[in-house]
């Protein structure tokens, strides 16, 4: 659980940022989103061994490199869905709109702050329907590779290689309870933030 909170943190706020960088300079912001997106079509089960190889040297406690092994490979599939939704969020405004805060000589943070912000924030929920169940499932796949034997990945692949398959399908089961509880409270946020943006 601490995983996937803080995966999709991290990922959501770094691809929101990632997306303001390309709204503000849309000249190379293109080819930072491609890049995002490119990281989004690598599967979970070849990046995962990848990222916890390369972390081995973050620390010498097993159970926190591995933490932070899984948040990493969360955080970096949570990213490319923020950052899409974002920059269209943040570019897709109604024309008239720009035009109206350019006759009041509006500079680009007015513009940003009183236009583009509040019209990115469907989208920011868009964006967070689609990486919770996400971010749900890489860390329940990253686990079956990472180095502690912790978490509900890892226990349903230990009940499986033991044949304990009545376990392995009630650790299925939380996992899913765990994905379809999440996404339910991102659905009660976005009701309740939108109500007063609508």
């Amino acid at each position: 659980m601490i995983v996937i909170v803080i995966g999709l943190l991290a990922g959501s706020l770094l691809g929101y940022l990632i997306a303001l960088i390309a709204a503000a300079f849309p000249h190379w912001g293109a080819g930072g989103l491609t890049i995002v997106s490119c990281f989004n079509a690598v599967p979970v089960v070849a990046l995962a061994p990848v990222i916890i190889n390369w972390t081995r040297d973050v620390s010498s406690d097993v159970a926190f490199r591995s933490m932070v092994a899984k948040c990493i490979v969360v955080m970096i599939f949570c990213t490319a869905t923020m950052s899409i939704n974002a920059f269209r969020g943040l570019t897709e405004v109604k024309p008239f709109s720009e035009d109206l805060m350019r006759s009041y000589a509006a500079n680009r943070f007015t513009v940003f702050w009183k236009l583009r912000l509040p019209n990115s924030i469907p989208y920011i929920f868009t964006a967070l329907h689609v990486s919770v169940p996400l971010a749900v499932i890489t860390a329940v796949v990253s686990e079956y590779f990472a180095e502690y034997i912790i978490g509900v990945g890892r226990m349903i692949r230990e009940n499986i290689v033991t044949a304990q398959y009545a376990t392995a399908w009630a650790y299925i089961i939380v996992a899913c309870v765990l994905g379809i509880g999440m996404y339910l409270i991102s659905i009660l946020l976005e009701r309740l933030f939108l109500r007063k943006h609508k």
